[in-house]
C-alpha cells in the first residue's frame, strides 16, 4: 500500500471520503448482525458497556451517567478498550466511584460475544464513532455516541442505515439539544416571533497550546500494549504512530479537528432551528498559523455557508463560522439575526439590536420591526473545556438517552441529526482542502466541488 502521507494517497482518500464511495464495510471487520440484547422490563437494571475509556469519559460522561444511574436503574458492567492501560484505569475508576467491579475486554468483538449488556457509550477516536456505533446497534445494543458522528460520508451512511434497519436507540453527543435555553430558542424561532433568520455568526475561540496534545502519554504508550491494526479500522494501513493514536484530533484522516470537534456542535443548532439538513453551499479556508508542532489539521478556520431551500434561491440566510485556538478573544458566540433583532446564545438574550428602527423604516414608508427583549428561560452555561465534570448540558443529554432506552422514544439528538452535522463538517473540510465552492447532491448523497 502506498504511504498515506504521499500527496496522491491523501488526495485519493479525500475524494473517497467526500463521495462516500466503497471503502471497508462492517462485515469486513468481523461484525455480526446477531443481537445479544435482552428484553428489558421496567424494573430491569440496564447494563452498560464502556467503549473507549478516554479522559472525556472519565471527567464528563461518567459523572453525567452517575447523576441518573440510581434513579433510572442503570449500571456500568464492562469496558472495551484496545489499550491495556485504559482497561485497567476504567476498572479502577468505576470501582472507586460505584464500588462495583466491571469486566474487561480487549476489543468490541470480545465484548459483544460475552453478552449480558444492553447498551454502550462510545467515546473513542473521532473517526471510529460511526463504525463502532453501527457495530453496536447491529449487535442489538442501544448507543450513546460522542460527536462528531462521522468524519466521512461513507461512515455516516453505514451508521444511518444500521440504525434504520435495527430500530435501536441512538443518541449523538450533541448536548445542546437537551439544554433548556436551546430548546427555548428553538421554540421561539419556530413560533414565528423572531422572524426569518437572515444571518448567523458563530465563533469558537480558545487559546490553549496544549489542546489535543498529550506528550506525556505519547512517551509512555507502547505498540505491544495496544492493537494498532484494529485502531486504524477502515483507514489506510500505516506504521505505528503514538501521536496519531493519542493526539488523533491533530491528524486527518483520524479527525477533522476543529470542524468535527467544535463546528459539529454549533452547526447542529442551525439545522435544528431552521429545519434545514445541510448548507446549499460552502466556501472555506484555514491553516496552521501558530502551533507548528507536526500537526496536520489547521489551528484556524473560517467557513461561509449559504442555507435555504434548494428550490428557491430567493429564500435563505448566511452562516459565517470561524474558529481558532491561537487567541481566545471573542470566545464562543452563537448569534442569530432577523430583520427585527438578534438572538444571542452567548448571553441568552433576545434583543432589538440591529432591527429595523422607526427612523430607518419611516424613510422608506415602512413600519419599524423590533423584537421585544427578553431572557431565555433556564440558561445553561457553555463549557469550553473537553473535561466538563458532568456539566448540566451533558448531564441532561445523558438522562434523555437513558430515559429513551427505557421508553423507546426518540432521543433528542437522532442519528439523522448526526448525519446532518457530519455532512456540513465534511462539506466545510472539503471546501478548505480543495479551495473550491462545495455543494451537496441530495439525490446521490454526495459532496460536489465546483
Amino acid at each position: 500500500m502506498k504511504n498515506f502521507n504521499s500527496d496522491t494517497s491523501r488526495r485519493d482518500f479525500i475524494k473517497k471520503a467526500a463521495l462516500g464511495a466503497g471503502m471497508l464495510g462492517l462485515s469486513a471487520m468481523g461484525m455480526s448482525a446477531k443481537s445479544y440484547g435482552r428484553i428489558m422490563g421496567s424494573n430491569d437494571r440496564v447494563q452498560v458497556g464502556i467503549i473507549g475509556f478516554s479522559n472525556r469519559f472519565r471527567d464528563s460522561l461518567v459523572p453525567s451517567f452517575m447523576n441518573h444511574a440510581k434513579d433510572l436503574n442503570f449500571e456500568f458492567v464492562a469496558v472495551s478498550d484496545i489499550w491495556n492501560r485504559r482497561r485497567d484505569e476504567a476498572e479502577a475508576y468505576i470501582k472507586q466511584k460505584t464500588d462495583q467491579s466491571i469486566r474487561k475486554y480487549r476489543n468490541n468483538d470480545e465484548l459483544y460475544a460475552a453478552g449480558n449488556i444492553d447498551a454502550v457509550i462510545i467515546s473513542t477516536a473521532d473517526f471510529q464513532h460511526a463504525l463502532m456505533a453501527a457495530e453496536a446497534v447491529r449487535n442489538g445494543k442501544d448507543v450513546y455516541v460522542e460527536k462528531p458522528m462521522a468524519e466521512t460520508l461513507e461512515d455516516a451512511k453505514i451508521l444511518l442505515k444500521a440504525v434504520q434497519d435495527t430500530g435501536k436507540i441512538l443518541q449523538v453527543g450533541s448536548q445542546r439539544r437537551s439544554a433548556s435555553n436551546y430548546i427555548a430558542a428553538n421554540d421561539y424561532i419556530k413560533s414565528g416571533k423572531f422572524g426569518d433568520i437572515n444571518m448567523v455568526e458563530m465563533t469558537w475561540n480558545v487559546n490553549q497550546p496544549g489542546r489535543w496534545r498529550l506528550p506525556k502519554l505519547v512517551s509512555e504508550i507502547r505498540k505491544e500494549d495496544t492493537d494498532w491494526d484494529r485502531f486504524l479500522m477502515n483507514r489506510p494501513k500505516v506504521a505505528w504512530d503514538p501521536r496519531k493514536y493519542l493526539e488523533f484530533r491533530l491528524f486527518w484522516p483520524y479527525s477533522s479537528g476543529i470542524w468535527g470537534q467544535w463546528m459539529a456542535h454549533q452547526i447542529d443548532t442551525v439545522h435544528w432551528f431552521s429545519d434545514l439538513n445541510h448548507p446549499r453551499s460552502i466556501v472555506a479556508n484555514g491553516g496552521i498559523y501558530t502551533w507548528k508542532d507536526g500537526r496536520e489539521n489547521p489551528d484556524t478556520v473560517t467557513a461561509v455557508m449559504d442555507y435555504g431551500p434548494k428550490d428557491d434561491s430567493t429564500k435563505g440566510f448566511q452562516v459565517i463560522y470561524s474558529s481558532r485556538f491561537t487567541n481566545s478573544a471573542g470566545g464562543i458566540k452563537e448569534l442569530y439575526y432577523s430583520n427585527a433583532g438578534m438572538l444571542n446564545l452567548d448571553t441568552n438574550q433576545v434583543s432589538a439590536e440591529g432591527g429595523l428602527s422607526e427612523k430607518s423604516a419611516a424613510e422608506m414608508g415602512m413600519k419599524a420591526n423590533l423584537l421585544t427583549p427578553f431572557t431565555l428561560d433556564n440558561a445553561t452555561k457553555i463549557e469550553t473545556s473537553a473535561n466538563t465534570g458532568g456539566d448540566p448540558m451533558t448531564s441532561l443529554h445523558m438522562r434523555n438517552w437513558m430515559e429513551c432506552v427505557r421508553s423507546r422514544k426518540t432521543p433528542n439528538a437522532t442519528v439523522q441529526a448526526g448525519y446532518n452535522h457530519s455532512v456540513a463538517n465534511i462539506m466545510a473540510r472539503t471546501a478548505m482542502e480543495t479551495g473550491k465552492r462545495v455543494t451537496f447532491d441530495d439525490v446521490k448523497q454526495e459532496v460536489i466541488t465546483s
